[in-house]
């Protein structure tokens, strides 16, 4: 993980709203984020892949990831598709593992 946002604490900060535990993970494979960045430039937009974990209900939580592949419908670089693929391979491997 590169990041992580806790958007239920800021909210509450800047807000003073509440909601569910809601924390935005930024995940990124750095050799994966390097080459995807030399094929478009503006891929960066779309980096690090966001996951979300949050509550639902009082005994449930809910983990949500972006499809790699998206970037693939945004960018005109070919070479990405490789990449994509592989990072939904990770991705997915990932989410598995937590259902486990």
């Amino acid at each position: 993980m590169l990041t992580e946002i806790d958007m239920r604490s800021t909210l509450r900060e800047k807000l003073g709203a509440d909601i569910e535990d809601y924390v935005i993970l930024g995940a990124c494979n750095p050799p994966l984020a390097h080459r995807a960045m030399q094929a478009d430039r503006t891929i960066g937009l779309l980096l690090p892949c966001n996951v979300v974990v949050r509550t639902e209900g009082p005994h449930s939580t809910v983990v949500q990831a972006m499809d790699p592949q998206v970037m693939m419908e945004l960018s005109d670089a070919p070479e990405l598709r490789g990449m994509a693929d592989e990072a939904a391979a990770r991705l997915r491997a990932a989410l598995d593992g937590l259902s486990a």
